[in-house]
């Protein structure tokens, strides 16, 4: 995994009254490291609906689909990877039940990291290094000097990690070396210049905004890939 690790915030899009389908098809142009899925307010069927949709699109251009949270809905709409939290069904869990699925872990301190790295997930999430709006229950930032001995944890593992929190393409230069990717929400999202986009000028900026930080850190274009269990 090397590049950007895109986050599409259903809620965030919904706020911006963007198609989640049409942001998802701008972010892909730069064939990001992966695409996820994040829509916790949803029902259910909403968001195995999106899923749906996005997955030949993903599939197209051999960009894995996460899914945030939610194991069965990932099952069920053949996506690649399923992103967990501290608080939700263990890596093991998901791969007795879902054993084609991979699985994807945040961690929030450096004793985390070392219990999800026993575990051998697909990847590992770290942070929040910044301070985030995002998600305000995320925790205190830990840092870039965190942040880099946790990827020299995950690299003598051999498991790629992936800086979260508050990242912004002026931060992410910084970031450079201390992991193999960096997720990204809201620094996605252009900021609005009238009471409504103009779809094609505003897509277009989300392809730029994405492509900024996907270069900073692709190298040769290395794409995740699923991590047997």
């Amino acid at each position: 995994m090397r590049g950007l690790y895109a986050i599409v915030d259903v809620e965030l899009l919904h706020l911006c009254r963007v198609d989640p389908v049409a942001f998802a098809r701008a972010v892909l142009r730069t064939r990001p490291a992966a695409l996820q899925v994040r829509a916790k307010a949803s029902p259910a069927h909403e968001m195995l609906g999106l899923l749906r949709d996005l997955h030949p699109l993903c599939r197209q251009v051999g960009v894995p689909l996460v899914a945030n949270d939610q194991p069965e809905l990932a099952a069920l709409a053949s996506c690649d990877i399923v992103h967990l939290g501290q608080a939700d069904d263990s890596i093991a869990r998901v791969r007795r039940k879902f054993p084609r699925l991979g699985v994807g872990l945040s961690t929030h301190s450096l004793s985390q990291l070392d219990a999800a790295l026993a575990e051998r997930p697909t990847y590992v999430a770290y942070g929040p290094v910044y301070s985030t709006h995002t998600k305000p229950s995320a925790g205190p930032a830990v840092g870039v000097v965190e942040l880099g001995a946790a990827h020299a944890r995950a690299a003598s593992a051999g498991i790629p990690l992936v800086a979260i929190g508050g990242i912004t393409r002026a931060r992410a230069v910084e970031l450079v070396g201390s992991a193999e990717a960096v997720a990204a929400i809201s620094e996605l999202v252009p900021r609005r210049r009238g009471p409504k986009p103009e779809p094609v000028e505003w897509l277009h900026a989300v392809t730029e905004r994405a492509r900024a930080l996907h270069d900073l850190f692709s190298g040769r274009g290395e794409r995740l890939t699923h991590r047997a269990s």
